[in-house]
């Protein structure tokens, strides 16, 4: 269903969708080698426009591409294109898509990739748009939740940070409304979920607020934590207000319970001590590393491999 279509939302994608994509990336895991030799994608070219700073998403993806044996073309600084001398995002996608077979687009607009897709006839992936969605990053999140801890349903998840800005929490809570899960969101008044995002799923989730971490800590099965988006603060006094809110140290690992994994969709400023890095807790640097076999199997499905 989903070859030759583009990934928006989160909500772009059945049930079934999100199952063909993980059942790949389990056989992509285990055949590396063979899909290196087969060089699947070959002859196609995959397209990255970032007109934010990217490090895992931008990379992920072009090595995803390159190990599937296909090629990347790449805007990887919004300063060096023709979008500083005032070019449109409609006429840069029109321009890209002669170029490519498939594009992935980083925006700090929300709806900016929804925009780019009524102007392509190739596939376009939403890798970030403002504080809107990131889809890709949800997958990743939810295989990570199936590999470490042996399924979704019937875990208790805590989201910890900026729930306001943080795109990367808004995919994921819309996509957590089609399992059995309890959701416990902490976050400062201030950094709470956007209704939009509350309203869509308070009726099909299990899903309480919290200002204090330790109300939730000892039951928690997945601690998910996120940066407080500086970026996104107009008021940047206010930003400076609220930095470090929540830390996650060896004194909070302590009180989860075993087999418990901590997540964190990256980069992190101050919100996660080194010192858990080296803890059995600790999933987010996987987490990271599965956006290559995700990501590989999504733009295989997509181009119709």
């Amino acid at each position: 269903m989903l070859k030759n279509k583009s990934l928006i939302s989160i909500a772009d994608l059945e049930d079934d969708d999100i199952n063909a994509i993980f059942e790949k990336a389990d056989y992509i895991s285990g055949h590396m080698d063979e899909v290196l030799r087969t060089s699947p994608m070959k002859s196609k070219i995959l397209a990255t426009l970032f007109y934010e700073p990217s490090t895992r998403t931008r990379l992920s993806f072009e090595a995803s591409m390159e190990r599937l044996g296909g090629s990347v073309i790449s805007m990887a600084d919004s300063k060096t294109s023709s979008f500083a001398k005032g070019e449109t995002l409609a006429d840069t996608i029109r321009i890209v898509e002669s170029y490519s077979d498939i594009i992935v687009i980083r925006h700090p607009l929300e709806g900016a990739s929804l925009l780019a897709s009524k102007f392509s006839s190739k596939p376009i992936i939403n890798a970030g748009d403002g504080s809107g969605e990131h889809p890709t990053q949800t997958l990743i999140d939810l295989y990570t939740i199936r590999n470490e801890t042996g399924g979704i349903d019937d875990r208790e998840i805590t989201i910890v940070g900026d729930l306001k800005y943080g795109r990367t929490v808004h995919s994921l809570i819309l996509a957590l409304s089609r399992y059995n899960v309890k959701i416990n969101l902490v976050s400062p008044p201030s950094l709470a979920l956007p209704n939009y995002v509350y309203n869509g799923i308070k009726d099909k989730l299990n899903i309480e607020t919290y200002n204090n971490l330790d109300d939730v800590i000892s039951g928690t099965d997945v601690l998910y934590v996120t940066r407080i988006q500086k970026e996104r603060f107009v008021d940047k006094n206010e930003y400076y207000k609220l930095i470090g809110s929540y830390k996650i140290t060896l004194n909070e690992v302590n009180k989860m319970k075993n087999g418990s994994i901590i997540m964190h969709p990256l980069p992190r400023v101050d919100e996660i001590d080194p010192a858990v890095d080296y803890t059995k807790n600790a999933k987010y640097f996987r987490q990271a590393a599965n956006g290559i076999p995700v990501r590989m199997s999504l733009i295989s499905i997509i181009l119709g491999d």
